[in-house]
């Protein structure tokens, strides 16, 4: 298989809201050639659609765990906190090298931040 770029698409019953979080609060640039919702994580589309079938909070939150590689965890998830994202996990260090912390969306999902400096 061949592919050519990697979308990734959460899917809620309140795409509105969801979008403005991660546009808004967390801070993910806009594609607005890509729709409403759609914003990019590095170089990856990440879009925020409605669908029939999803209904509530996420069910199973750490199923798919997104992750944003950031340079500075410390102050990136202060800049949240202060925003009034809840963190379920706080720079947390992996035996790998990196440090993750938690937080979840207005959805239940969980993103994670990551910084990995690969000393």
């Amino acid at each position: 298989m061949k592919v050519n770029q990697l979308i990734v698409n959460v899917t809620s019953d309140n795409p509105a809201r969801l979008g403005a979080f991660y546009k808004d609060t967390v801070g993910l640039p806009s594609m607005p050639e890509m729709g409403e919702y759609a914003m990019k994580a590095g170089e990856t589309p990440f879009l925020i659609d409605g669908h029939s079938g999803i209904h509530g909070a996420a069910k199973e939150p750490a199923r798919v765990l997104m992750s944003l590689i950031v340079d500075d965890i410390k102050s990136e998830q202060a800049r949240l906190e202060a925003a009034g994202v809840s963190f379920i996990r706080t720079e947390g260090k992996e035996p790998w090298g990196g440090v993750i912390s938690t937080f979840t969306d207005p959805d239940g999902n969980y993103m994670q931040l990551i910084e990995f400096k690969g000393e």
